[in-house]
């Protein structure tokens, strides 16, 4: 054997060290759990609905409008220009092809997993049955709700995914 090789005597494992690997160990278990947690509550609130009995209550309601809705045979075509400055265009006809007068149309961009995402798009009707977008277009992937109403009520209601 040579001198820089000469046998060194083990490292004795006490208590002391056991103690140190252990609170080690788990504290930075701890500290990741805390780091997981404290990213996934701030980016996700983790609802979607306020009271799903609420929801619940309206959806016999929801289903008489969908049904009222397909009875009418309205067509509602959204189309998305997109560029710098990418704007949405919203076209609503009858049964016969004639433009629907009497309409303001409420459109929102929905984030699709985070509801403090969402965009309310302003439209203005440039003619009859005819909307185009006053707001500017976040980009992204998004859920295009457009509900046309006739007063205070809701008439057409679609929810359809764009990309932006």
């Amino acid at each position: 054997m040579s001198a820089t090789t000469a046998a060194r005597s083990p490292r004795v494992i006490t208590g002391r060290t056991v103690l140190i690997y252990f609170i080690s160990f788990f504290g930075v278990i701890f500290a990741m759990n805390f780091v997981m947690i404290r990213f996934a509550l701030s980016s996700f609130s983790g609802v979607e609905t306020e009271s799903s009995y609420k929801a619940g209550l309206t959806f016999k309601n929801d289903v008489a409008a969908a049904h009222a809705q397909d009875a009418l045979h309205w067509s509602v075509e959204a189309n998305v220009q997109r560029g710098e400055n990418s704007i949405i265009l919203i076209t609503a006809r009858d049964t016969k092809a004639q433009a629907l007068s009497g309409l303001t149309a409420q459109v929102r961009l929905g984030h699709p997993t985070d509801k403090r995402k969402d965009v309310t798009v302003d439209f203005v009707e440039t003619s009859t049955g005819q909307f185009r977008s006053l707001t500017p277009l976040p980009e992204g992937r998004w859920d295009l709700v457009i509900d046309l109403k006739r007063g205070e009520d809701v008439v057409f209601r679609s929810k359809s995914r764009v990309s932006l």
